[in-house]
């Protein structure tokens, strides 16, 4: 495992440097905003005792939401992306700032401040001069768990597509590639303490300056240095959003959105002279908040899901439906302009030996035993309204034991384990073939049609007029079988979705090879 992660690590060291310099962009931005404020609203309320309980209290409060939670709840406001990543972070990062800071002002022996004012300090002076010099020791104490916690924590900024090591370790777990969640997982962490040791030698030169004057200095000099190195990556990462010429392709988080989103990128970045920019986020509810406010520009989306998630119309989305969709997503200004040629709906499938035990051909078949099976699902599927578990138990009189929650790239590992007795798939499913499961029939047609089509704002096809002709080459280009193929190549044989995009591009004669 550790020499397939070293071997991974150099074949694409070009890929995790983008996603290093990602991380340190999202960190150092989080750090120096959860700094700024944790220390105005630390040396506040030591300075106004009255304000320092309700203060504290609601940074505590802020502390204690979960990650993925908070995220959530700010993606209707923020959008997916960066962003909402920052805002996250600077929240979490704010208690050990403010109460480290609180703390070390208030345990400042009085004397030494009822000494200062006998001499005629202002307040200024007495802040600057002895406070936050006395203090200094607490308060980077808590900026150093700070600065740990938040590097370490930025890994679910990929959750929502703004990039960092976070996605290949959600990249690696999706595609059953555990060497490249290995390479994610050590790169954050030797990061953080990396970090952390450079703070302990910056900690342990201020403590040894004698004199007040060189202390200054010497901070004065790192908090140049940090702004600047913020600034330069900062910036940087500013103005190449900021170019008009790049698209933003993105994917979901499982094997063939990973796959679909290189094939596109690739595609795009072949036949235009575009720059391209590929993330990957959690699902739809994630990518279409972050479509609508210009965060992504284009990806793959399933029509029956852009029917029941996108658009939350009731009813079974059948294809002769398709002009009513595609009406509904132009309001929103987008469009679907690729229609790529395959299907890829849900189905269930059971263990081999469940299956034969109970005799199970049908969902009707299963709603008979489900009290004694137990259900494993992707969290997307286990909430979708229309279409989703709940749905499905209600068509079909289904009551399973119980549920548990599967990344897409573990399920079927847990079912061939005996963790569950039940999984919903995907029908291009690269290891269906191979796993230890029957797939059952849909007897009251319950799931919908999902053809697969390419998702673009409108904007973007109004300000680059040529991408209709580029993407519509992309019609009818696969079907199910290849894209079970192209799927197994990824989580069976262990190759990355870019070289597996890249081969079918160039064997379909959209791109050179």
């Amino acid at each position: 495992m550790l020499t397939d992660a070293v071997n991974l690590l150099f074949e694409r060291s070009d890929f995790f440097f983008e996603l290093f310099v990602q991380h340190m962009v999202i960190s150092l931005i989080s750090i120096f905003f959860a700094c700024v404020i944790g220390l105005v609203l630390g040396i506040l309320i030591s300075e106004k005792m009255g304000a320092a309980k309700p203060t504290l209290s609601v940074v505590n409060f802020l502390y204690t939401i979960p990650s993925l939670a908070l995220l959530g709840l700010l993606i209707p406001f923020t959008g997916a992306g960066q962003t909402t990543a920052i805002i996250a972070l600077t929240a979490y990062g704010l208690l050990p700032i403010v109460k480290n800071t609180h703390t070390g002002i208030c345990n400042i022996n009085p004397a030494i401040i009822e000494a200062a004012r006998g001499m005629g300090s202002t307040r200024w002076q007495m802040l600057f001069k002895i406070k936050l010099p006395l203090a200094f020791p607490v308060i980077m104490s808590g900026f150093r768990n700070m600065v740990t916690m938040t590097i370490s924590l930025t890994s679910i900024a990929a959750y929502i597509g703004a990039g960092g090591l976070g996605t290949a370790i959600f990249r690696g777990i999706s595609t059953n590639n555990m060497a490249m969640v290995l390479v994610g997982s050590i790169l954050t962490a030797l990061l953080a303490v990396a970090v952390d040791l450079l703070l302990g030698v910056v900690e342990r030169r201020v403590r040894r300056q004698r004199s007040e004057r060189s202390r200054r200095h010497t901070l004065i000099g790192f908090g140049v240095a940090v702004l600047a190195v913020i600034a330069l990556i900062g910036g940087t990462a500013f103005s190449s959003m900021q170019q008009q010429d790049t698209i933003r392709v993105t994917s979901k988080a499982f094997t063939e959105q990973l796959v679909m989103g290189e094939i596109l990128s690739q595609y795009v970045d072949e036949n235009t002279d575009y720059n391209i920019e590929l993330t990957s986020a959690a699902g739809t509810s994630t990518i279409q908040p972050g479509l609508e406010s210009g965060e992504y520009d284009m990806y793959v989306e399933y029509t029956g899901t852009g029917w029941a998630e996108v658009l939350h119309n009731e009813g079974v989305y059948q294809e002769d439906q398709f002009e009513d969709l595609q009406a509904q997503y132009n309001s929103k200004g987008i469009t679907w302009t690729s229609m790529l040629g395959y299907e890829n709906t849900y189905g269930i499938a059971v263990r081999t030996d469940v299956a034969e035990q109970y005799n199970l051909k049908t969902y009707s078949d299963l709603a008979a035993v489900s009290s004694e099976l137990k259900f494993g699902g992707n969290p997307e599927f286990l909430e979708r309204q229309g279409d989703g578990y709940s749905a499905l138990c209600e068509e079909y009189g289904m009551e399973f034991a119980s549920t548990i929650d599967l990344d897409t790239g573990l399920k079927y590992n847990t079912i061939n384990a005996g963790e569950v007795d039940v999984i919903e798939i995907f029908t291009t499913d690269g290891q269906l073939g191979s796993a230890d499961v029957v797939v059952l029939e849909d007897d009251r047609n319950f799931f919908p049609s999902y053809q697969a089509g390419v998702v673009v704002r409108q904007e973007v096809l109004d300000r680059h007029p040529d991408l209709n002709e580029v993407l519509a080459r992309l019609n009818d280009c696969l079907d199910e079988t290849t894209m079970a193929e192209l799927n197994n190549r990824v989580d069976s044989n262990g190759e990355d979705p870019e070289t597996v995009a890249h081969d079918f591009l160039v064997s379909a004669g959209l791109i050179e090879g």
